[in-house]
């Protein structure tokens, strides 16, 4: 996609290339998008499970030195590149034709580097000119399909950056910058998404107290608070399953997880009878999906899948989030024919249903059944486990920081 190159305004004019620093290599990092099998809505509250899947589309971040300005973004979403300044507040768009992309579709980006030019500043360490440049897999022709992509771009710019100004980060390090550079633009989101995306694997992961952490950002700064325990958080890698395959389907239609997650808030449910029942039921579906897929074992995985898609069910029934729609009933239905389960992945609404198959059985009839239908089957495969930590898979794994210094 062609792109139009504005001149940075006055005020926007940055200074010497490097800031008088070295200006370091180019540096690029990937991260992979996911696919929630079950935890759904009840990963909200700290502490609270969710199985959530890496899969191998990728979100692409290079960190390198800007043209124009002193803080570069660049996305496939647009087409140009919009300039920034950096000021006592944050940053700012050089041009004010661009403000609205600041709180759109760079939203997450210029949060990344809003958070780790913090924690530059408490570290000792200077600001250093910088141009990030996006590219995504993560969409169908310029619409997200649901499998993460803000929380795929915010991982993979912690990264990309991290290693452009030379601070080295462990995976841990990353997730917990790429939390709190979350929580700044909304404290709602568990964060599973930056979990798949972190370790790249199926991971059993369970939620951090989002609003503390805000609370404690606010207060202490990114340092204090990367180093800090943080209460509830937890993550399990699991094997990949050997017994199913794993089959998305996109509806076509976007859905908004945070808009859900609003109005799921404003409905009452939470903090009633139905809301504590159906945490434990959430609690018990997901921990059985974990152990059927520490076990490989297919029924008891394909028992779990269904029993995820009823308890939302039920949610949609008592809220009327609107969970469920016609093309991920159909998703579901045409599954279960073909002897398998499935389940809308994520906040529903639209986006990506989620289809196992025990292994063996052809998935060829499924996916002519869901062109018939209007859902488009997507190529996409689980990520094997890369970098992941060794965890013995009876104790969860609980991020234990280090100082960066």
């Amino acid at each position: 996609m062609s792109r139009r190159h504005r001149p940075a305004r006055p005020g926007g004019r940055p200074p010497p290339r490097g800031g008088g620093r070295t200006v370091n290599a180019p540096a690029v990092a990937s991260a992979p998008g996911k696919l929630l099998l079950a935890g759904e809505y009840a990963v909200l509250e700290p502490g609270r499970p969710a199985v959530v899947m890496a899969v191998d589309r990728y979100v692409t971040v290079t960190a390198g030195p800007p043209e124009h300005a002193e803080v570069e973004l660049v996305t496939d979403l647009l087409d140009h590149p919009v300039g920034l300044r950096r000021g006592p507040h944050g940053l700012a768009v050089c041009d004010e034709r661009d403000a609205g992309h600041l709180a759109g579709a760079l939203v997450h980006l210029a949060a990344v580097v809003d958070t780790v030019d913090r924690l530059c500043t408490e570290s000792g360490r200077g600001r250093v000119p910088v141009r990030l440049t996006v590219c995504s897999d993560l969409h169908q022709h310029g619409v997200k399909v649901g499998l993460g992509s803000s929380g795929a771009v915010t991982v993979a710019a912690v990264r990309a950056l991290g290693d452009y100004l030379g601070i080295p980060l462990s995976g841990e390090e990353r997730f917990r910058l790429g939390m709190l550079a979350g929580v700044t633009v909304d404290a709602g989101p568990s964060g599973a998404d930056l979990a798949a995306a972190t370790w790249r694997s199926l991971v059993l992961y369970r939620s951090p107290d989002r609003d503390a952490l805000l609370g404690r950002l606010r207060a202490h700064g990114v340092l204090e608070t990367l180093n800090a325990p943080w209460p509830g958080l937890s993550v399990r890698i699991l094997p990949v399953p050997a017994g199913v395959s794993v089959h998305p389907g996109w509806t076509g239609r976007a859905a908004s997880t945070g808009a859900r997650i609003g109005r799921l808030r404003r409905t009452g449910w939470r903090g009633g009878d139905d809301h504590r029942r159906f945490l434990l039921d959430s609690e018990r579906i997901t921990t059985q999906m974990a152990e059927a897929v520490r076990r490989d074992e297919a029924p008891a995985l394909l028992a779990a899948v269904r029993d995820a898609r009823l308890l939302l069910g039920e949610l949609d029934r008592r809220t009327g989030l609107g969970i469920s729609t016609p093309l991920l009933t159909a998703l579901c239905r045409t599954a279960r024919e073909a002897g398998g389960e499935a389940k809308p992945s994520g906040a529903g609404g639209g986006d990506c249903g989620i289809a196992l198959l025990p292994a063996g059985v052809s998935v060829e009839g499924l996916h002519r059944r869901w062109t018939e239908a209007g859902i488009v089957p997507l190529a996409l495969r689980p990520c094997a486990p890369h970098g992941s930590p060794q965890i013995p898979s009876d104790v969860p794994y609980t991020p234990a920081p280090r100082t960066i210094r």
